[in-house]
């Protein structure tokens, strides 16, 4: 019987484990739309506002375009949180598209 016990305990704490464990986070990757993005420093801006979030893996800008890509855990972030950043940071932004 004890060993039963000491079994589902065993059982639990690796079931546990294994669904907190990062490797079930899946990595997603946004485009933002920055209309506003429209001078040499707002780039730098808005990649550094980006890259303080806590998840955030890659930040890519277009400048050009005026478009940011953006990689992130989505256990640790999520695109609204992103957009909320820029908006903060002065430059408000749109989804455009969503990959996994």
């Amino acid at each position: 019987m004890k060993v039963v016990q000491t079994l589902s305990i065993i059982v639990a704490i690796t079931i546990t484990a294994l669904t907190m464990s990062p490797a079930f986070a899946a990595s997603k990757t946004i485009m933002l739309s920055v209309p506003t993005m429209d001078c040499e420093v707002c780039p730098i801006t808005v990649r550094k506002a980006l890259n303080k979030v806590k998840g955030v893996s890659r930040i890519d800008v277009n400048p050009e375009k005026r478009i940011v890509v953006a990689t992130f855990d989505d256990t640790q972030t999520n695109a609204e949180a992103l957009t909320e950043t820029t908006k903060n940071a002065g430059y408000p932004s749109q989804v455009v598209e969503a990959r996994q």
